[in-house]
């Protein structure tokens, strides 16, 4: 993107996030990523149009969903000539989609395209133990009844108990809180400034519904037409009386259902394309991709799982000639709100980023009221696959609403990575 055509960001749409097991328990990757891409096909006018690609993500899904961008490409009303890729990237998938169409974009390949991603903990793939599986595969060969009926020779009740996808690191053993609880502790972040944030991110939140901020980003679905998992009345008192979700026996948990996302079912997309793509088809481009970056870190042997944007943001900075300081506004998933301030600390320590981001001085402070400013997600959820469309599609939205600036975004995942873009109008 540095290098090439300047890629352009035309807008967003998502539907609703929420809270696992209600409103789209039964729905599933595929239906909403239909409802995303239609409604995002509908805001635009895409009507029977052919786009260089759709690149979709999910991070939990059944085999079936295949390829889920083409499959959702396919139902949205674009032309069925449009083709479509599926990508995985734990929670920074559907920034890499949009990533992804960006550098095709960028490169000349295509003229426009659109990334996002979905995700559901509602409808999840339940398998059997590696026995069964194997008797199954075996009777399915069989030639014979009897040879089919021979497979099941020695049977145990104990093999029809299902396993269900895990949430923790395959490398650890631990689940994604319980690593943002050791960074909490390693960086002395307090069971106040977590809720603190927490509540600002609901009150935020809600404070731009209230104002229409969100009235062409998120589609009505199922009958809810805001994010269920919002508490616009969420306070520093409610969230106190709240018990540690992942360090339940030391007495010193400061990770709370609170201040931490909830499993979260939706979707979201972004439309992406050249300049003169969009002038052409009578859009108007919300901002530009300056530039992206991924970079991991090695939670293996010692470092917080979740600190990886720290790195990813410092390279992203320095090949741009750019401070922490330049832009207007950061948008930082908030998969808990430990990480978010775990990272602001770390840019703000000298032995840090001397030590381990190589440079000769602190990134520096960032003010509050430029992280977030129309709250994220520990208001609106976290469906893995969806965060990043939906925070490039609200960080366009806001550089349009302010007539002009610069974007931070910044999202860590699962594996210890970390995925940020720089977005200006």
């Amino acid at each position: 993107m540095l290098h090439g055509r300047p890629v352009a960001v035309l807008g967003g749409v998502r539907i609703p996030f929420c809270r696992q097991n209600t409103a789209y328990a039964d729905v599933g990757n595929l239906g909403m990523s239909v409802r995303t891409l239609g409604a995002l096909v509908e805001k635009f006018g895409l009507h029977g149009q052919r786009l260089g690609e759709v690149a979709m993500g999910a991070v939990i899904k059944h085999s079936s969903d295949w390829n889920l961008g083409r499959e959702a490409a396919l139902s949205s009303g674009l032309s069925p000539l449009t083709p479509g890729i599926t990508l995985q990237r734990a929670c920074g998938t559907s920034l890499d989609s949009i990533i992804t169409i960006g550098n095709k974009i960028a490169a000349g390949q295509i003229d426009s395209g659109i990334g996002g991603g979905s995700d559901t903990t509602s409808d999840v793939p339940i398998v059997y133990g590696k026995s069964l599986r194997r008797r199954l595969l075996a009777a399915n060969v069989a030639k014979t009844p009897r040879d089919r009926l021979a497979q099941f020779r020695g049977f145990r009740l104990r093999e029809l108990k299902p396993e269900f996808p895990g949430v923790a690191e395959p490398r650890t053993g631990k689940s994604m809180g319980e690593h943002c609880e050791d960074m909490a502790k390693e960086w002395s972040i307090s069971r106040d400034s977590q809720d603190e944030l927490a509540v600002a991110s609901h009150h935020r939140l809600a404070a731009a519904y209230e104002r229409g901020f969100f009235d062409d980003l998120v589609v009505a679905f199922r009958g809810v037409s805001r994010d269920n998992i919002l508490r616009a009345d969420s306070t520093l008192e409610k969230l106190a009386t709240l018990k540690p979700a992942f360090d339940k026996v030391s007495g010193r948990g400061t990770l709370t259902a609170g201040n931490s996302t909830p499993l979260t079912d939706g979707a979201a997309a972004c439309l992406l394309s050249t300049d003169e793509w969009a002038a052409a088809h009578g859009h108007e481009v919300l901002c530009h991709i300056r530039d992206a970056h991924v970079a991991a870190v090695d939670f293996v042997h010692g470092e917080g799982l979740l600190m990886a944007p720290t790195v990813a943001v410092a390279e992203m900075l320095a090949r741009n000639g750019l401070t922490l300081q330049d832009f207007d506004i950061y948008e930082i998933h908030e998969a808990f709100a430990a990480q978010v301030l775990c990272t602001l600390r770390a840019w703000e320590s000298e032995g840090y980023c001397r030590n381990r981001l190589g440079l000769d001085a602190p990134l520096g402070r960032i003010d509050p009221a430029k992280i977030n400013p129309v709250g994220s997600s520990l208001a609106t959820g976290h469906p893995f696959a969806a965060t990043g469309a939906r925070v490039v599609a609200t960080a366009a939205r806001q550089l349009q609403e302010r007539g002009g600036g610069r974007a931070l975004v910044s999202i860590c995942t699962a594996g210890g990575m970390g995925v940020v873009a720089i977005l200006e109008r």
